[in-house]
Formats: C-alpha cells, structure tokens, sequence
C-alpha cells in the first residue's frame, strides 16, 4: 500500500506494496535535480515558513492522522493503559540501576531519589495527559508540540525520541541475553559470538537480543489489542515476583542498614535522581496510543496517572526492601536483588528474581515497539520522515513498516554494541522532551491565536522566558558549585518564582481545557520545567556531547530532507494559507479553515 503523499486521487487509489521513489521523496522539490536544487536556494525562506507556522488541532487530529488512508482500531480501555503504562517502565532499570545507585552514590537514601524523579516524571505524565485527551493521535509529543512550538521544535524533540528508544530498546536487549544467562546458570557472555577481530566494546554479538526483538516485532505488528493482552498476562507474573520481592525483603529486614541513611549527602539524592529517572522513561509511549483508546476523555488520564502512583510506589518500596536487607556498601551494583537474597540465606530467590526481570524487559521492549512506531508513523504523515512510513495495515489496523524499521534499528544496536557503551547515554533526550511539553501546555493555556492581546501576549514570552533562564541558572549552579555553597539559590528560585507567579496573576488564561485539565497551572508545568532543566544539569557531560553531535545530524536531515519535504506537503494541502512571518503564529494554520 504505498501513499503518494497527503494530495491527490491516485495516491488514495493505489494499495498493495511498492516502495517506488513516490513512496519515499513524493514531494515536488525531489521530483527532478533542478527542482532540489531550487529548493535548497529557498532554504532560508522555507525554514522561517516552517518556523514561524504552527498546526492546530483539527490539523492533527483528521488531515495528518488521514494520510495514513486507513484508521488505527480503538480497542484500548483504561486498564488496557494501565498495564500498557506498569509494562513500559517497570522493566530493567529498578533491577539494574538501583544497585549502582544505592552504592556507590546516594546509598539507603536512594528512595529519596526515585520519589525526586517520581515526582518530576508525574508532573510530567500530568502534561501529557491534558495533551493526549485534546489530541488523541498516535504523534505523542511529537504532535502536542507541533500545534503548539511549531514543525521546528517538533522535528528535533522527535529526533531525540527517536533516539533513545532505538537506544534504550537496545540495551534493554542485551540485558535481556544477561539475565537470561542468569537464569540458566551460565555467564552472559556464554551465550554470545565473542569476534575478537572486532573492537572490544563491539565484538560481542548477541543473537539472542536478536530473536527476542524479531519475536516483540511480530507481536506488535499482529495486533495492538493482542500486544496488551500479553502484556497484561506477563505484568500480572511480574506484579507478583515484586510484590515477592518486597514481601520477602522487608521479612529479612535490618534496622541498623538504615543508621547512615544519606552518606553522600543532598548532592548525592539528586545525581541518583537524575540517572534513575531511566527508570520511569516508558510512559510517554502510552499517550502514542491515545488515538486506539475507546474513549480517551476517560482512559488516558486512569491509564497514565493510574500507572505511574503503581510504578512510583513499588519502586520506592523496592529500593527500601534492598537497602534493608544489605548494608548499602556491600550491595551488588550489576545484580542487588539475586546477591542480597544470597547474603540472607535465600539463594533460590535469585531465580524469581531474574524471572521476573526477564519478564519486565520483555514488555519494556513489546511496549516501546508498540508506541515508537506511532511516533514514527505520525512524524511521517507530516513528511519530515518518508510517508511510506505512515502506513496503516487494513486489517491489522498497525503501522507495519514503521514497527519494522524501529525494531530493526533496535536490533542492530543490540546486536553489536556493549552494554556499557549504551549504559552512557542516559535519559537527557526524555528530559529534554518532557520541559517542551511542560512548556507547550503553559503555551496551549495562555495563548489563543486572534484572542490573545499583544501585551498579553509579551508578558507570556516574558514570563516563560525567565522561568527558563532561572531554572537553567539554578541547574547550572548546582553542577558546577560545591556541596556547601548556596548563595547563588537566593537569586535564581526567588526569580523563578516570581516569573510563575507573575504569569498566574498578570496573564488571563486564554483557553480552558475541554474535558481533562492539568490542575494548578502555572505552577504544575512551572515545576515540571524546573525540576526537568535540574536534573539534567545534574547529568554528566558526556550525554550533552552525544545530545549536541545528534542534533547536528538531524539539523542536517532537516534541511537537506524534510525541510523541504514538509514545506511541499503544507503548501499542497492548503496548511499554510495564512499570512505570513510572525502572523502565521499569530493565525495559527488549518487547512478547513484556509479552504
């Protein structure tokens, strides 16, 4: 079934596979040399279209989500979200993470930190959440922030999202082969094609990792409603062997492991934060699948806060049973769980243990298929990505080629590269991410094309912009100054603060929510934005490097592709028909209206 692009009779007509050059680059800039090349001498016009046009609504919700041809199935209720939300984050990251963390930086006072990074993913699942129930489609994020910060930002947060999942689905992988290995009673290597012709950190191929990937793939491609009854079946087992877990280590409990609670001080709680905030990456994945829910008004605020209180709540029991059991220095840093129970005299529990890890990666991986490939499919609708990817299985109702190229890219990650390597790249991108939505949902509240003043309209900018630069200051501080100085704290959160509350009593809110609302606003996106930009100032460098030689990449993609292929596709379907420059964003753009 190829499409040939948002326009036209032929391209609605033609079904079956074909993976002609109209299925991949159907725009008018690439239909000849000479039309690139005249394409790339209006870059600089084209890009200031795309920049300053934002999509609306409606846009997204019947013209964008329509280029696929045919419709996703809702199939999806509020408990299917639920477990959909408990199988994406509840996976490698509590059995893995925690013991590193509890080690070797925030110690017993490592539950602290996962409540930092609780609170800060569900301030941002409660921004999410508004997002998913106006616009229920499968573009998550990537479709909230083309409505509200324009193509532009859109495309490189997606880019980053993109990324990571490909990334972290890759790692989850090969942990996958590890505990596997574990549970058989052999190393991990063992079950690995050791090439020693290779460099080191990329000569340990894992077939495994392969076959486990092949095998989610099939799963998602077949049936989204098939996908959650399994993850349903598995999170059940793996509610259990937590609920084991918990039970079992509170039963083998030691009062004095707790005697030097926080050894590495608040410095140390907070850089904890930041890395086990890995840990609750997943649930954006779920608002992807807004557009199969039955009724998403009721489903996607029970199914994602329902599952992150769950999530939030067994992690922090989790890390308490484990610091409990152990004293904090003697904990495992590559297997905590399976060496405490062996400290206590409990050796077969190691088992139940890796059972249950197995089974969390599992639909970790099954999940993340299921909601990256939404992203793709609807970044492709658009055009910034190739509208064969946009396509919809008639009769499974599933984005086929967009599941299979995502999971490809994931295998190949998993296939070659160490998990050390993978391990470094934490959660910057999903941060990164998560601050725009918060901001495009202060954006979305008090700001109305036609109805917001231009004074009022300065006094958002205003307001924003210093609640950015306060918090990056507050960040920046806390990374580069010494555990004892604060002075600098006095500055940037009272600025913080008073930008907050200026914007809540100088600027009227120009657009109520519809049927879910995020409460408090602007404090609750506020928050969201500062805790976000803090923790990423608690990452270390190495993950901005990779973040900064990423987005050089798709900046290039962008101009030299998809610039031009979402310009064609907007001026073709009657997007951009209004104004131009600043009035676009003061317009806003619809192709129902503009026809």
């Amino acid at each position: 079934m190829g499409v040939d692009g948002a326009t036209g009779d032929e391209g609605v007509r033609r079904i079956g596979c074909s993976c002609t050059k109209d299925d991949f680059l159907p725009e008018e800039s690439f239909k000849s040399w000479g039309n690139y090349v005249q394409a790339l001498r209006e870059t600089p016009n084209r890009f200031m279209d795309r920049m300053l046009t934002r999509s609306l609504d409606s846009t997204e919700l019947h013209e964008i989500k329509a280029r696929s041809q045919h419709e996703m199935k809702k199939n999806l209720s509020w408990w299917d979200l639920i477990w959909f939300g408990i199988g994406a984050v509840i996976g490698a990251g509590i059995f893995v993470l925690t013991g590193l963390q509890a080690k070797e930086v925030a110690g017993p006072a490592v539950v602290l930190s996962y409540v930092v990074s609780g609170i800060s993913a569900m301030l941002s699942v409660f921004c999410y959440t508004e997002f998913a129930v106006e616009i229920p489609v499968a573009g998550g994020s990537f479709a909230y922030l083309r409505v509200e910060l324009g193509d532009f930002i859109a495309f490189i947060a997606a880019g980053n999202i993109l990324l990571e999942s490909v990334i972290g689905g890759g790692a989850v992988a090969r942990s996958w082969t590890s505990y596997f290995a574990t549970l058989c009673n052999h190393q991990p290597d063992d079950f690995r094609i050791i090439v020693h012709s290779m460099p080191k950190d990329y000569g340990h191929l894992d077939p495994i990792a392969v076959v486990v990937l092949s095998i989610i793939c099939i799963l998602a491609v077949l049936s989204t409603k098939g996908s959650s009854r399994f993850n349903y079946i598995a999170s059940i087992f793996h509610v259990l062997v937590i609920l084991f877990i918990i039970v079992a280590g509170f039963s083998k409990a030691d009062t004095k492991n707790y005697s030097n609670f926080a050894p590495f001080g608040m410095r140390g709680i907070f850089k904890s934060s930041a890395v086990l905030f890995f840990a609750y990456v997943g649930f954006d994945a779920v608002s992807t699948m807004a557009e199969e829910t039955k009724n998403p008004a009721r489903d996607i605020p029970l199914g994602l806060v329902g599952s992150m209180v769950i999530t939030t709540a067994a992690y922090c029991l989790l890390a308490v049973a484990l610091c409990l059991m152990q004293p904090f220095q003697l904990i495992d840093k590559d297997a905590p769980f399976s060496v405490a129970f062996e400290a206590v005299g409990w050796s077969w529990a190691k088992y139940i243990v890796a059972a249950g890890a197995l089974k969390g990666m599992t639909t970790v991986l099954l999940v993340g298929a299921v909601g990256q490939a939404r992203y793709l499919t609807h970044i492709a609708r658009t055009h910034m990505m190739p509208p064969w990817l946009a396509q919809i299985h008639p009769k499974t109702g599933t984005p086929i080629n967009a599941t299979i190229v995502m999971l490809t890219a994931t295998a190949i990650i998993a296939f070659f590269t160490d998990l050390g390597i993978l391990a470094e790249l934490l959660s910057i991108s999903t941060l990164f991410i998560f601050m725009l939505v918060a901001l495009a949902l202060l954006v979305r509240r008090y700001y109305v094309s036609g109805e917001t003043t231009t004074a009022d309209r300065n006094k958002l900018i205003a307001c924003i912009v210093l609640i950015l630069v306060s918090s990056i200051a507050t960040a920046t501080y806390w990374g580069l100054s010494d555990n004892n100085d604060w002075i600098a704290y006095v500055i940037t959160v009272p600025i913080w603060f008073l930008s907050t509350l200026g914007l809540r009593v100088f600027v009227p809110q120009a657009r109520n929510p519809k049927l879910w609302g995020v409460p408090l606003v602007p404090w609750l996106p506020s928050v969201s934005i500062a805790i976000n930009i803090f923790l990423l100032g608690s990452i270390g460098g190495a993950s901005f490097i990779r973040f900064g030689i990423w987005t050089v990449v798709l900046l290039l993609y962008y101009f030299f592709l998809g610039l031009h292929a979402t310009y064609d596709t907007a001026k073709e379907s009657g997007e951009n028909k209004i104004g131009d420059g600043w009035k676009k964003v003061e317009e806003g753009v619809v192709s129902s209206e503009a026809k």
